[in-house]
């Protein structure tokens, strides 16, 4: 494929493909990118408005019979500079943690996109650590309420 995409679009491209790969694009995943993409810095100069049309345009892409998702992959990995390849892989697992359940084609594609990005393993475990420490729950009692 020799469509060239920004890193805005390549950003976006990872929250649509992630909140998407198990078949199905939730309300609380269009929220959660929704939200990063209004207040993250990364997104400042992006314009909002252009959202629906990027997600449409990804999921056209991953609709091909063949390759879809390994096109996007690339299309991302040619896009990201080095210094926000990170944050993309720290977007998809905002995404994927955003209905409390990640399933098996979300780590498949977690594992993906680590290597598509070439993402060493401290980043890797950083990143993750740090979205389980957010979306971690805490018992409460009926006292505490």
């Amino acid at each position: 494929m020799s469509k060239i995409i920004n890193p805005h679009r390549a950003l976006i491209y990872v929250m649509v493909t992630m909140s998407g790969v198990d078949g199905f694009i939730g309300d609380k995943e269009l929220k959660r990118i929704g939200r990063i993409v209004k207040h993250l810095p990364v997104f400042r100069s992006f314009h909002t408005e252009e959202l629906t049309k990027v997600a449409q345009e990804c999921g056209e892409i991953l609709q091909q019979e063949e390759g879809g998702l390994e096109a996007v992959l690339g299309l991302v990995k040619d896009a990201l500079p080095q210094e926000i390849k990170d944050t993309a892989y720290a977007l998809a697992c905002e995404v994927a943690a955003a209905d409390l359940l990640v399933g098996r084609e979300e780590l498949r594609f977690l594992a993906l996109l680590r290597n598509a990005l070439s993402l060493d393993k401290l980043t890797i475990a950083a990143i993750e650590r740090g979205v389980i420490a957010r979306y971690k729950s805490y018992p409460v009692s009926p006292q505490d309420s």
